[in-house]
């Protein structure tokens, strides 16, 4: 099986806090990576401001970094779970 390569990211937004910033969270005994409450709150202020007036280039570039740091997020919780699910099945 070959592992997939990390995604990169390229820069973390400025509003994004270097501590608090993801929680960790156990599934079925699986550590979960997630945004953190804070972070989660700071995206849905921008997808609101979104639907209720455009964004500046600033919040654009803000918001597309969060969901740079989904994705990452999403693959490396992807990664987790086919490792624990490896390890069930040998």
């Amino acid at each position: 099986m070959t592992t997939p390569l990390l995604p990169t990211l390229h820069h973390l937004p400025a509003t994004l806090p270097l501590e608090g910033a993801i929680r960790i969270e156990l599934q079925e005994g699986t550590p979960i990576f997630r945004a953190s409450s804070n972070v989660q709150n700071r995206i849905q202020t921008l997808l609101s401001q979104q639907q209720d007036a455009q964004l500046t280039p600033e919040e654009e570039q803000e918001l597309d970094s969060y969901e740079e740091i989904d994705d990452y997020l999403s693959f490396l919780n992807r990664v987790v779970r086919n490792l624990v699910q490896n390890q069930t099945y040998q």
